[in-house]
């Protein structure tokens, strides 16, 4: 080698830029080879990158590089998901517009990205703000709504009032916006639609199929889509044949009915308020709660007697009080249920709080007597009792009967029913995709002309009011209707931004100026055979992601229905926390690891010296400050040593704790393969099976954990042939070796290999050198280590052939010196031996 130390901070950028200058990582769509798509899921540019994402990124691009080496042709592209509320918030802060803030901060991390020297194919770049990305996502809503799975309708609303805007359930955390915070209002608004429920059953199925993905992601999927069999039924009013219809899962419960609830905006609730103030009230207070059914699931249990009862369908005699109740949803079933208080948790919160009747009829082991006084309702498995032609059945037998009993007797039918609603894609806000219709008072809901797509966003917007800026702009919605050319009003919401993220993986793959994508390229690319990001997006962008590519596939655009075959969601990086008590509210301040001064168990602040409060060790969040920026250490330690430690101490699945002594040491192992690599001799001779051995072995074994993302075990093993190969002796063997380790941490240490790959003479860049071979001879042990024993005690090791005789291991283990000391003259009266492990002489 040329110098002592590797310089990380010449050597990476220069090897930068010769992998930008020869385009070493760009995909070919027309290659011969197999095919590997890597994806990492692409980042919201917030401005800055941190520690998590570099954890993320890395792991994927040593999959991408490994796959390279090993002969495949590799997609591994990266994007910038650039819609969403962060964006407008800057702009009403900062007083900037929401594009210039995404543009720049993409600038900036993408600047941060390509000093990790990631193997990224950047001319398959994309931003989801940018017009030839969202106009032809608009033109896939276009098509999807000609299909029939796109529909507007008024609905019931969570409106989150700072950001005066539409959340999905899912983005309502506590009854509170997700973004901002605020308590999330119920509101009525027409909506456009998308008809994920109509694929209820066949994501549900395929769940079975994802073998590559977690299990606990696929059991949340499984949980949310919520399939259930039921019985939809009426429960008449008193001397009446109108009445309530109820949807239960639990028509086996039937017996033990209290009362009948229904939803605060169920008609026949709405149709009693016009004429009860108190009602009017108690549907408001409803209205300002839960908005989800989690949430309802915690709350305060509040119900109003309508005053109303309805009969028994099994007993007509038996009449149930009618409550409008804060814990039913509209949405789900029809709106009503009926209350069993002792197997469901809810039902028996309300009833202790309104003092209703409690039944058990489920018995709890050999518990089986009608009256329930426990007030935690039982779930559990058991017989039916106390509920006369019922008893004795199990729950299964309970609920086909009553089933059967409804239908039979036209009071009832069995129903299956999901949790999953579709999903409303409208939002009232400025900086997403426009919706592509527009609004015509002779001619209704009119699509927007593919030949006028994209409809872009307008520029000139101003945030100084709250609310979509589009609905105030002075001619941007004002627009002549396609069909009649009256004027008309384009639709001024935008699209969810899940909607953007549940198909950029196909325009990665595939990226014409004429169309979304070409089929004939997505069928060579897709699925992403790896797919790696965090457990948050289980159910949201994954789910949606996996309904919209079966949407294209109904619709004849695409041939694939499952987007990712393997699933990998990695471990967060965490940190501890610094704060302060704020004197003024009580509330904690606080501070970034830069800030402070860490010294033995305490910590201070630099710009004060007074001492900080040190908290335990969470994920990195921008909220409490807890955040590592890469960039100080990338010029600190280089690239590399950061990349080793993301890889090397923790498996790849779990947490990891960000430690600047762990990193310390990383860059001090960059420091020993430079010394080692600078050791090879091309020239040198001599053999060393032992040594072969352990090389050809440790390439298989690396190779198997990359595949299976063992990260940390693929780098255990690194150092284990580094330690074998440099306490070696000089030969061919040990250059062989050295030759192997600088190939095999290529794809973690891409910087220090490719210096090291120019300084020893190899040929091209090792970013294009294939994968070490291995013999297959070598992969077999052809040598044991056998244990010598004397009256139990080992005395001596000896390292034999493998499967070497019993009586040539007798006679080696008494030829053995200090198995003769050991012996001190005495005859040996019995030999066990085990073979290649073990000789014991007892004497």
């Amino acid at each position: 080698m040329t110098t002592e130390r590797f310089d990380p901070s010449s050597a990476d950028p220069r090897w930068q830029r010769v992998w930008d200058e020869r385009q070493s990582f760009k995909a070919d769509d027309n290659s011969a080879k197999p095919r590997s798509y890597v994806l990492e899921m692409f980042p919201y540019p917030s401005g800055r990158i941190h520690i998590g994402h570099v954890r993320n990124y890395t792991m994927g691009d040593v999959l991408a590089r490994a796959k390279r080496m090993q002969g495949y042709e590799v997609l591994h592209p990266m994007g910038w998901d650039a819609f969403g509320m962060p964006a407008e918030n800057a702009a009403m802060e900062k007083s900037v517009h929401p594009g210039g803030w995404t543009r720049d901060n993409i600038a900036n991390m993408k600047a941060q990205l390509k000093r990790l020297g990631f193997a990224l194919d950047w001319s398959r770049e994309l931003a989801t703000c940018e017009p030839d990305y969202y106009g032809q996502e608009q033109a896939l809503f276009l098509d999807l709504y000609e299909a029939g799975l796109i529909y507007r309708k008024e609905s019931a609303v969570n409106w989150d009032p700072v950001d005066m805007t539409v959340l999905a359930n899912e983005q309502v955390i506590d009854g509170r916006g997700w973004r901002s915070g605020a308590l999330v209002e119920k509101r009525k608004l027409n909506q456009w639609f998308l008809k994920i429920t109509q694929f209820a059953d066949d994501l549900l199925s395929g769940l079975g199929e994802l073998k590559n993905w977690p299990e606990k992601v696929r059991l949340m999927q499984e949980n949310w889509i919520g399939k259930s069999q039921g019985l939809r039924c009426k429960f008449n009013f008193v001397d009446s044949e109108d009445g309530i219809e109820v949807y239960t899962t639990r028509p086996d419960t039937m017996f033990g009915a209290s009362f009948v609830a229904i939803a605060a905006d169920h008609p026949f609730a709405q149709q009693m308020a016009e004429n009860l103030p108190e009602l009017q009230n108690f549907i408001a207070e409803c209205k300002r709660g839960g908005t989800t059914a989690a949430e309802l699931e915690t709350a305060d249990k509040l119900g109003f007697n309508t005053g109303y009862s309805v009969e028994h369908p099994l007993k007509k005699a038996w009449h149930l009080p009618v409550y409008v109740a804060n814990f039913v949803l509209m949405d789900y079933g029809t709106g009503a249920v009926f209350g069993c208080p002792a197997h469901d948790q809810r039902d028996l919160d309300f009833a202790r709080k309104y003092e209703l009747p409690v039944t058990r009829v489920v018995a709890d082991g050999d518990e089986t007597d009608a009256t329930f006084a426990s007030d935690e309702a039982y779930t559990g498995p058991g017989r039916i009792v106390n509920s006369e032609w019922l008893d004795g059945m199990t729950i299964d037998e309970a609920k086909a009967a009553v089933i059967a009993k409804a239908q039979h007797d036209g009071w009832g039918q069995g129903e299956t029913q999901y949790r999953l609603r579709d999903w409303g894609v409208s939002r009232q806000r400025y900086w997403g995709t426009p919706i592509p219709f527009i609004h015509c008072d002779s001619c209704g809901v009119v699509p927007v002309p593919k030949d006028q797509l994209p409809v872009v966003l307008p520029d000139d917007v101003s945030f100084d009011t709250p609310g979509n800026p589009l609905l105030r702009h002075a001619t941007w919605k004002h627009v002549a209707c396609p069909k009649c050319g009256k004027p008309a009003e384009r639709e001024t919401d935008t699209l969810d931004t899940f909607v953007d993220s549940s198909w950029y993986f196909l325009r990665f793959a595939s990226q014409p100026g004429d169309r979304p994508f070409d089929p004939a390229v997505i069928a060579k690319w897709l699925p992403v055979e790896q797919y790696i990001g965090g457990i948050e997006h289980a159910i949201l962008h994954l789910l949606y992601a996996r309904f919209w590519t079966r949407a294209l596939a109904h619709i004849g655009l695409i041939d694939v229905k499952e987007p990712f075959a393997s699933l990998f969601t990695q471990g967060m990086v965490t940190h501890e926390t610094y704060s302060r008590v704020d004197p003024v509210n009580g509330a904690p301040i606080w501070f970034g690891p830069g800030e402070v001064e860490r010294g033995g168990n305490g910590a201070t602040l630099r710009a004060d010296g007074q001492p900080v409060e040190v908290g335990r060790v969470i994920k990195m969040s921008k909220s409490k400050k807890n955040v590592v920026d890469p960039d100080e250490f990338i010029t600190t330690f280089g690239a590399d040593a950061i990349r080793w430690f993301m890889l090397s101490d923790s498996p790849p699945e779990r947490d990891l704790p960000w430690s600047v002594a762990g990193l310390e040491g990383c860059a001090r192992f960059v420091q020993r393969l430079w010394r080692l690599f600078g050791q090879y001799d091309a020239a040198a001779t001599g053999e060393d099976k032992a040594l072969d051995r352990k090389r050809d072995q440790t390439v298989a074994a690396v190779a198997d954990d990359i595949a299976a993302l063992g990260f940390n075990k693929a780098v255990a093993r690194i150092y284990e042939l580094t330690n074998a190969t440099e306490k070696s002796a000089p030969s061919a063997s040990r250059s062989a070796a050295i030759r192997t380790v600088l190939l095999l941490v290529a794809p973690m240490m891409p910087h220090l290999a490719e210096e090291a790959w120019a300084a020893i003479g190899a040929d091209g860049l090792i970013a294009e050198a294939a994968w070490p071979p291995v013999d297959p001879a070598l992969l077999v042990e052809d040598e044991v280590t056998v244990a010598i024993q004397v009256l139990g005690k080992l005395r001596d090791t000896l390292t034999v052939a493998k499967g070497l005789p019993r009586e040539e291991l007798e006679a080696l283990a008494l030829a053995s010196e200090k198995v003769q000391r050991a012996l001190d003259g005495k005859a040996v009266k019995k030999v066990i031996v085990v073979p290649d492990r073990l000789v014991n002489l007892v004497a």
